[in-house]
């Protein structure tokens, strides 16, 4: 599967894009937000990364940007939690940050869970020392159901953490023009 939005192309991360995957990610502001990644990161994360099987309610794409040299800038996607909801995780490479590419790439990753998945609930969850993350979130129109403790790999720690809901069948909020494309 793959998705069109006015400035970036999010389609299935491929083996081919391990290095530019290991470039864009490798920064330590990147990493410690997140909770699954190691620290430092390296090609071989990379390739195990993109070598992972995913459920049919899971997909997982890069976010390439189209201006310019058409780079991989993220990743954005749905996996199942420990719990069983369909939480959504992203993140991208710190000369993309405040832009807005989250945003737009979180509304076409909302609209193929609304229109193409046969999910009801999304979560989703930053850590408290991230608010950027929360704005991203909010505008995304999830709800702040609550605060945790969550591990981080990349920090070696647990860092206290906001989460999020967002239900598939209330109205969406602004959505950004997207065209999903069968793969």
């Amino acid at each position: 599967m793959f998705a069109l939005t006015p400035r970036l192309t999010l389609r299935p991360g491929w083996f081919e894009d391990a290095p530019a995957l290991a470039q864009a990610i490798g920064h330590e502001a990147v990493v410690t937000r997140l909770a699954r990644v190691p620290w430092p990161y390296t090609l071989e994360d990379a390739e195990t990364f993109l070598s992972l099987p995913r459920g049919a309610t899971e997909p997982r794409f890069a976010i390439i940007e189209r201006s310019g040299a058409h780079r991989l800038i993220g990743t954005i996607g749905l996996h199942r939690a420990n719990n069983g909801d369909h939480e959504l995780g992203y993140w991208l490479t710190p000369d993309a940050w405040g832009r807005g590419y989250a945003t737009e790439a979180g509304r076409a990753v909302i609209d193929i869970a609304r229109h193409a998945l046969p999910l009801t609930r999304l979560t989703a969850y930053h850590h408290l020392d991230n608010p950027a993350s929360g704005q991203v979130l909010r505008k995304l129109g999830f709800i702040e159901t609550g605060r945790s403790q969550r591990y981080s790999l990349g920090r070696g720690d647990t860092v206290e953490a906001i989460d999020f809901a967002l239900d598939l069948d209330a109205a969406p909020s602004r959505t950004a023009a997207t065209l999903p494309i069968a793969a």
